[in-house]
């Protein structure tokens, strides 16, 4: 009897995972839309019959972690309106925190329904190229990653595509179907649409600035020239579809008046912004390392100090340099507000201010600060953070956990015979590996996990309120999916392993010991055999 009913209940259960899931994709993706954009009443009504909708579904076919993440949200969106609308700093931590976690369980294949392939919580990529062999290999790359992508032989099996469902994003180049062809399906494809689909433009020769300039009016978020890099072009999609990855600004405010800090905050927050505000300019210092800051406003005469003295004193430190500096003054001298702006601001806005102007010059400022700090601190060649950064995350990580008596474990990351992949398949091939290990790591790790490049094919993982325990766990699934993936070589497919040394933080120990004992950890696991798992002591 069991066996007649059980495939008939396999598909009810795949038909009732798909109706929550694809739910869940829906509501991820109004507020990844409103959290690229101003906040505003008819978003977070959409945001909550979304959220709504996620609930009835969910409880209808006994979805529980989906239900219960629904209720938290809807909680968070009801204290919203209570509040008249108006978002606070915390009420936009929690809901990025739960939006974070919705994005999780939908990624996550087949946990709860191991016999059902469960649909990926994200659209499909459309792969409009004109070599077909080199589109399938992408869309192969993609899967490996969790993306779906679908190549399209001609230009009206990528016209029938988009009438079927719009995708994620479009992988075009600039003559499939013909010279230029690929331009006019692209703003063919964008026609009518209140938000344009992202476009990655491809093309075998250089162009010129006019085609790239079309690109751009038909949506085009990239444009790759010459080789079609694979790895580049996962890390972009990557950006592009990642769903509630969104991280809010964070904006610290210097004003002796607690009612005018109070209305900076308000008009702030109302926008999707994180705030701090401090009445006390003196200890802005202690404030910046605990709160870390995109962009500081400060008011320009206070009783304790200038604006322009705290601004040289935030200057003098390095970790500081880059974060942009805005006086919010009703000074309107144009000479002292230049000469403020000389010591050690980026813009100076006079009160009264307008909301919108207000938000539109933080938003402009803070989005540019995050970019050049990720120049420097990242790693060009896999995006993530490089040695120096790493550990000034780790010493960050160490001061949280011992003050809030939180666990901490470090990871040291190698990949395996990684000589013997340049040696044999070359150095392109060896860098494809690294940058395929690095967007696995940023896949299946958490937002608060910080990952970086320690040097060559070694990685490196900070992970906050973690114990070396589940650390292992993690890792161990991380390190046996990872060497699942095939490299397409020759004469025959590529695959690769890693090993890693964990170590957990313990009383009174610094970060130069803690990552010693990791890489004693990985000492011991490259010497008991390579592609496993070892723990400190």
């Amino acid at each position: 009897m069991n066996e007649l009913d059980d495939p008939p209940l396999d598909r009810l259960k795949h038909h009732f995972a798909q109706r929550v899931i694809h739910q869940a994709r829906h509501l991820l993706e109004v507020w990844q839309r409103l959290s690229r954009s101003e906040w505003n009443s008819s978003g977070m009504d959409e945001l909550s019959e979304a959220c709504l909708r996620l609930l009835r579904y969910a409880e209808r076919f006994e979805q529980a972690e989906h239900a219960d993440l629904a209720k938290a949200i809807d909680n968070c969106l009801r204290a919203v309106q209570e509040n008249r609308g108006r978002l606070s700093s915390e009420l936009i931590t929690e809901l990025n925190r739960l939006m974070q976690r919705l994005s999780r369980t939908g990624l996550r294949h087949g946990d709860q329904f191991e016999q059902t392939s469960l649909p990926p919580l994200r659209k499909p990529v459309y792969l409009a190229l004109q070599d077909m062999e080199r589109a399938e290999r992408l869309a192969q790359q993609l899967e490996f990653f969790g993306m779906a992508a679908q190549p399209c032989e001609s230009a009206n099996a990528f016209r029938a595509a988009m009438a079927e469902r719009h995708p994620a994003a479009i992988v075009m180049e600039i003559d499939f179907a013909g010279a230029a062809q690929g331009l006019e399906l692209a703003n063919e494809a964008q026609a009518g649409l209140k938000q344009k689909l992202p476009v990655l433009f491809f093309s075998h020769e250089e162009t010129d600035t006019p085609t790239r300039l079309a690109a751009a009016r038909a949506g085009g978020q990239d444009f790759f020239t010459g080789a079609l890099d694979a790895s580049s072009l996962l890390e972009k999609i990557e950006t592009l579809t990642r769903v509630a990855h969104y991280e809010p600004f964070r904006v610290l405010i210097v004003d002796d008046s607690r009612a005018q800090a109070a209305h900076t905050e308000m008009v702030l927050n109302s926008a999707g912004i994180v705030t701090r505000a401090l009445t006390a300019p003196l200890s802005v210092m202690a404030e910046l390392a605990e709160f870390q800051p995109d962009l500081i406003i400060l008011d320009m005469y206070m009783p304790e100090c200038l604006g322009t003295e705290l601004a040289k004193v935030i200057r003098q430190h390095e970790r500081y340099v880059s974060v942009p500096i805005i006086y919010l003054s009703a000074e309107d001298d144009l000479n002292k507000q230049l000469d403020a702006m000389s010591e050690g601001g980026d813009d100076f806005l006079t009160k009264p201010i307008k909301p919108r102007h207000l938000i539109a010059t933080v938003r402009n400022r803070a989005a540019r600060a995050r970019s050049l700090k990720a120049r420097m601190v990242r790693d060009s060649l896999t995006g993530l953070y490089n040695h120096t950064h790493t550990l000034q995350l780790l010493d960050d990580a160490r001061f949280r956990a011992r003050r809030e008596e939180r666990p901490l474990t470090f990871a040291m990351l190698d990949i395996d015979h990684f000589k013997r992949v340049n040696d044999t398949y070359g150095h392109p091939m060896g860098d494809r590996v690294i940058k395929s290990l690095a967007l696995f790591l940023k896949q299946r790790l958490r937002k608060t996990d910080h990952i970086g490049r320690y040097g060559g094919e070694e990685f490196a993982v900070v992970l906050p309120d973690t114990d070396a325990t589940s650390a292992r766990k993690v890792l161990e699934e991380i390190r046996q999916r990872f060497a699942e993936i095939h490299y397409p070589a020759q004469p025959g497919d590529l695959t690769c392993t890693f090993s890693c040394g964990i170590a957990e933080l313990t009383d009174d120990m610094d970060i130069k010991t803690l990552a010693k004992q990791a890489d004693e950890a990985l000492y011991r696991a490259k010497h008991g055999g390579r592609n496993r798992v070892e723990v400190y002591g």
